[in-house]
């Protein structure tokens, strides 16, 4: 009994089992009903009006849902309701292989695009990130959104529809890949309309590193979001970063990314440009410096800043004006 009581765990899914009614009870009553084109403008409606996302949830994953079986055949059961609300509020959600994982991260992932600043998933490789673009990609883009995908290599993607006429006549058709009259869980593959499973096709085009961050949603590897990151800090001009910020982020097997991986730190590194004769010339100026005149010594924090008078000194063998412009960077 006292388990019961003070059981976090058990109380959180009390929550979230109130909060999986209400959208089940809202998607009965306002959503289910809609024709595809009725769905698009409620979504819309509700992205223009929204002032803050946690009041959306209800509505926003009931749409997902709805969204995820007119496109994909796939509906999403409570407990991956619940893993959504757990994503979204930022806590683990421990899953086995095959419970749906990736169809699960559709809900967070649309819910905090909304707010326009971005919304990444981290996967442990390449091939899970286009993978699961692909796989969920009709859901996002049936809502308007883009996404994106990186890769090693500069490479990078936007998923978009692979025959947008197609589309548009499965929308003005009302076409659903969702068996007609199926109130079950889980269809039978060969129920499902194969005619609005090829109008909802997908496909992955190149872009810049740029645009695909600039999607509303960007799958990716940790490695490559933490290069990006890194590239992002050693640029001369803000123009030539490729992140926008980080806004939300949900991490696919987060314990072996955020603990094994982890021990493992990112390193950029090339070869020195221009050989050691550089080097030579520095440590033959650096002779003619006296400390506390052209340079004080910081012991604790073991640096050394030159004095305005150092400043002027190597200014003066090295031919400039000014060493700090950026022209004199290389």
């Amino acid at each position: 009994m006292f388990k019961k009581l003070f059981d976090k765990n058990e109380r959180m899914i009390k929550k979230y089992s109130k909060i999986v009614e209400e959208i089940n009870r809202y998607h009965r009553s306002e959503i289910a009903h809609l024709n595809n084109l009725q769905l698009h403008e409620k979504f819309r409606e509700l992205k223009e009006n929204m002032e803050n996302i946690d009041d959306s949830l209800i509505e926003i994953f009931a749409i997902v849902r709805e969204v995820a079986k007119r496109t994909l055949g796939m509906k999403h059961f409570d407990v991956q309701l619940m893993g959504g609300i757990a994503l979204h509020e930022g806590k683990v959600a421990e899953m086995k292989t095959g419970e749906g994982k990736t169809l699960v991260a559709t809900l967070p992932l649309v819910l905090n695009a909304l707010e326009g600043k971005g919304a990444h998933l981290v996967t442990v490789n390449d091939y899970l990130a286009r993978r699961d673009a692909l796989w969920m990609g009709p859901v996002y883009l049936f809502l308007g959104l883009r996404v994106g995908v990186i890769n090693p290599l500069n490479r990078s993607y936007e998923v978009v529809w692979e025959d947008p006429e197609k589309v548009e006549k499965a929308i003005q058709e009302n076409l659903q890949v969702w068996p007609e009259g199926f109130d079950g869980d889980v269809p039978p593959e060969e129920s499902l309309n194969q005619k609005a499973l090829e109008a909802f096709k997908v496909r992955l085009i190149e872009t810049t590193r740029r645009e695909a961050y600039l999607c509303d949603i960007t799958y990716g590897t940790n490695n490559e979001f933490g290069f990006d990151y890194l590239r992002d800090n050693l640029v001369y001009d803000i123009k030539d970063k490729v992140q926008r910020g980080h806004h939300y982020a949900i991490v696919d097997e987060v314990d072996s990314i955020l603990i094994d991986e982890a021990r493992t730190p990112l390193i950029i590194s090339g070869p020195s440009k221009g050989g050691t004769g550089l080097y030579r010339q520095f440590n033959a100026y650096a002779k003619r410096f006296k400390k506390d005149v052209d340079f004080v010594v910081d012991e604790k924090h073991r640096t050394v800043t030159l004095t305005e008078e150092g400043m002027d000194k190597l200014e003066r063998l090295l031919g400039v004006e000014n060493l700090y412009d950026p022209s004199n960077i290389d």
